[in-house]
């Protein structure tokens, strides 16, 4: 890893003062000449991050991004604020080809997005991704133009064997959508209580499967009838011209930029957090430190959908979050922890609002290797993917590691 370069300041080094330019052609001289850090040599996190106690074998990392990306990673740990703007400036000035015109209108039915998930430095790949734009809408009582399409965005982190995360990021959207319809009004959907009731139904499935299956698809270690040992963390978010639903069960996160800003939508489910751990108490459970805290001194997150041997400590119940939109939204990050245990919000926000910036660029949809699993609609969320998980690998992240970039600038310009 120590070959990737990413400009990336690393934890306890100075960072370099940006280039002052003195002219168009001294600017980009000025920002070929940043010197690049190696982040593999940042400290090694300790191993709390791991859900399981395995040893995990190296794979290799994910396709190189645009340069453009890598050159803005470099201002996305500046250490003032007036620093990261200079280097905006310099990188948008030669990465972009930004038009000046600030009256033009361009409305966007879809929120564009980009997807990368790599198994990393695990044995298995348990992740899984689910993205449903308008998966849900009433057709039958509304035409084209007043409809209101809700787009779904989900990271799915399976622990034990894959097939839990798998059946989530088959069913869980059509049970949302189910739990949608059933709802008199569309536009007054009570969605804390549509969350939860779909959650619930995803766990039940989940163990209703576990009972009856005999033949797994998975490689399957627990080679019991119920396989009662796997589960799935869920970090759902529903994207509605209004609103941000976020429903967050277990360690995965969401992450809102808003105007510069990294705005946390969901709460990791951590045994020891304070009123996760008063829970587990009183339901007669245990929080055993065994390479961090655990349930039981097993697994390391307080919620998750399937691991039925430790109900009722570890439960499917959802934390839900609405969020009203706003015209200084910039994107919205789903990932698993394996990038959140090496990478903070800020720096995942800075990185890509970055790559949104430079919109000119390079890297071919179909470049990743084998052991990557990209899609998009959109180039520069899709490159701003890649480089996360690029940088989670340089900073040693131990997992599975899944990132959802999805862009929600307003595209709506009118004449003024």
């Amino acid at each position: 890893m120590a070959g990737i370069c990413c400009g990336v300041v690393g934890e306890g080094e100075t960072p370099t003062p940006p280039i002052e330019p003195t002219s168009r052609t001294s600017g980009r001289r000025s920002l070929d000449l940043i010197p690049l850090k190696y982040i593999a040599d940042m400290a090694i996190p300790s191993e709390n991050s791991r859900k399981r106690q395995k040893l995990d074998l190296c794979v290799s990392p994910p396709a190189k991004p645009p340069r453009e990306c890598e050159n803005a990673v470099d201002s996305c740990e500046s250490s003032t604020d007036e620093e990261t703007k200079e280097n905006e400036v310099v990188l948008t000035a030669n990465c972009s080809n930004v038009s000046e015109s600030k009256n033009e209108v361009v409305v966007e039915e879809f929120p564009k997005y980009g997807i990368t998930s790599i198994c990393g430095r695990r044995r298995e790949m348990e992740d899984a991704v689910s993205v449903h734009q308008s998966f849900c809408h009433d057709d039958k009582k509304m035409d084209e133009q007043n409809q209101k399409p809700f787009h779904f965005f989900g990271v799915y982190d399976g622990h034990g064997c894959s097939h839990v995360a798998t059946m989530c990021k088959e069913r869980l959207h059509e049970i949302v959508e189910d739990e949608i319809d059933k709802e008199k009004v569309k536009e007054n959907v009570d969605w804390k209580s549509t969350m939860e009731k779909s959650f619930t139904r995803m766990d039940e499935e989940v163990l209703s499967w576990n009972k009856t299956n005999k033949s797994f698809t998975c490689k399957c270690e627990l080679q019991t009838p119920h396989c009662d040992a796997v589960g799935s963390t869920a970090v759902v978010a529903i994207v509605t011209p209004e609103k941000i639903i976020v429903s967050n069960c277990g360690d995965s996160r969401a992450v809102l930029c808003r105007n510069g800003v990294a705005i946390p939508l969901s709460s990791d489910h951590k045994p020891d957090r304070p009123d996760e751990l008063i829970r587990i108490n009183s339901a007669g459970g245990r929080v055993i430190y065994w390479d961090g805290a655990r349930v039981l001194g097993v697994l390391a997150m307080s919620r998750a959908i399937g691991d039925n041997y430790l109900k009722p400590y570890v439960i499917s119940e959802p934390e839900v979050t609405i969020t009203e939109r706003s015209d200084e939204d910039e994107c919205l990050i789903l990932a698993s922890d394996g990038l959140w245990d090496v990478v903070q919000n800020d720096t995942a926000c800075r990185v890509v609002q970055m790559c949104l910036k430079a919109e000119k660029t390079l890297t071919s949809p179909g470049s990743p290797g084998s052991d990557v699993a990209g899609d998009g609609s959109d180039k520069a969320c899709y490159d701003a993917s890649i480089l996360l998980t690029k940088l989670a690998l340089a900073r040693h992240s131990s997992d599975n590691v899944s990132v959802v970039v999805v862009d929600l600038r307003r595209d709506q310009r009118q004449q003024q």
